[in-house]
């Protein structure tokens, strides 16, 4: 699949996830940022999306706000949703996350407001809660909805099975990069950090019992993209 049919498939997972949380009850608005933290992770797909966004719109200042207002202790994921369900399947314990951050706001944020709101990646998307954070400082998300939120990660993971997972503000700055942006188009993009996670096909989908009938009409239309 090339990159550009990746990118379409990624796109109607989007809208087909907003059609979806438009039938929900959510107390999300414009202005409410208090789930927009520096510890969102997204896979590389999504953030090539973001990052050729922001040079054709000549926003370079953005990654440069990033470098600025980036926090040294933020969230890096050491296993993908892919993973987790391989190791779920079969009764293995899970890698031990490292949850060292410092709960501080994305470093995109501005006034409380999403420059990039339109091309969030998934896992931005899929903060949402039934009543105002601000007022309990947590968030109130379906069981269901979580599960639907899993699935999708599974589905855009899958898609990206030869990129990686990651950090929100480390994938945009490695995709910022030319020289990393180039061989990805390629499937070739090679590292050698310990920043991200080698993404991996669906094996397993993560669907409790009580959900499996649920969740049919949903899993069709987002299979059938």
């Amino acid at each position: 699949m090339s990159l550009s049919q990746k990118l379409t498939v990624l796109n109607k997972i989007y809208r087909l996830y907003d059609d979806f949380t438009g039938g929900l009850n959510i107390a999300c608005q414009k202005y409410c940022a208090e789930c927009c933290t520096s510890d969102v992770t997204l896979t590389t797909l999504e953030g090539c999306l973001i990052a050729d966004n922001l040079i054709s719109s000549r926003r370079p200042d953005l990654f440069e706000q990033i470098r600025t207002a980036l926090p040294n202790r933020r969230f890096k994921p050491r296993t993908t949703f892919n993973r987790l369900a391989l190791l779920c399947a079969k009764g293995d314990d899970p890698p031990r996350e490292a949850h060292d951050n410092a709960d501080e706001s994305c470093p995109l944020l501005t006034d409380n407001l999403c420059p990039i709101y339109a091309i969030r990646p998934f896992g931005c998307r899929c903060f949402i809660s039934t009543h105002d954070c601000r007022e309990t400082g947590y968030a109130k998300v379906d069981p269901f909805v979580i599960t639907v939120n899993t699935v999708c990660l599974q589905v855009i993971e899958h898609i990206d099975a030869m990129g990686f997972s990651g950090n929100f503000a480390d994938i945009l700055l490695l995709m910022e990069n030319k020289k990393n942006r180039d061989p990805y188009r390629m499937n070739t993009l090679k590292h050698l950090e310990a920043d991200f996670v080698s993404n991996i096909p669906i094996k397993v989908l993560m669907i409790p019992p009580e959900h499996r009938n649920k969740i049919k009409p949903f899993l069709n239309a987002l299979m059938s993209i």
